[in-house]
C-alpha cells in the first residue's frame, strides 16, 4: 500500500502569534488559512493549524519548550510549498520584502532542475521556507 501523501508538519515556535502572522502574511494570498486549534497531547498548550494545500495538508504551529532553531543543525533544513504559477513565487517574494521578512534568496531557476523556479525565506524562528513552481512536478 503506497503512501497517500504528507498530511501535516508541526513546527515548534517561540511565539505562536508572531509565527501565525508570518505564515498568514506570506502564504495567505496563496490560499493558506487557519482551520483548527487543538489542545496538544500534553494538555499544556494549543497547536494552531493552517491548511496549506488542496488535500487539507496542514502546517501546525505549537509553542517550543525553549531553545533556538539553527539553520543546518539537526532538525528540519527547510520545507517547500508548490504554487501554480511562476508569478506566485515572484509575488510572494515581494510580499516578503514588504513585511520585512528575512529573505534567504530571491526567485531564481534551480541549477539542477530545468524550469524549477523558487525563492527561500526564513520564518521568525529561522526555519527556512521555500516557495516553488515547477511545471514538471505533475510528471516527476
Amino acid at each position: 500500500m503506497p503512501i497517500a501523501g504528507l498530511h501535516h508538519i508541526d513546527l515548534a515556535v517561540k511565539d505562536i502569534d508572531r509565527s501565525l502572522r508570518f505564515y498568514v502574511d506570506v502564504l495567505g494570498p496563496l490560499g493558506a488559512e487557519e482551520f483548527a486549534r487543538y489542545e496538544t497531547y500534553r494538555g499544556t498548550e494549543e497547536v494552531v493549524y493552517l491548511r496549506i494545500g488542496p488535500n487539507a495538508q496542514g502546517l501546525g504551529l505549537r509553542p517550543a519548550d525553549g531553545g533556538e532553531h539553527s539553520y543546518y543543525s539537526v532538525g528540519i533544513e527547510h520545507f517547500a510549498v508548490m504554487v501554480d504559477r511562476r508569478e506566485d513565487v515572484d509575488e510572494t517574494y515581494q510580499r516578503c520584502l514588504d513585511i520585512g521578512a528575512n529573505v534567504h534568496s530571491p526567485p531564481e531557476e534551480d541549477n539542477d532542475i530545468p524550469g524549477y523556479w523558487a525563492m527561500f525565506v526564513f520564518d521568525p524562528d529561522g526555519i527556512r521556507l521555500e516557495i516553488a513552481h515547477w511545471p514538471g512536478a505533475a510528471t516527476a
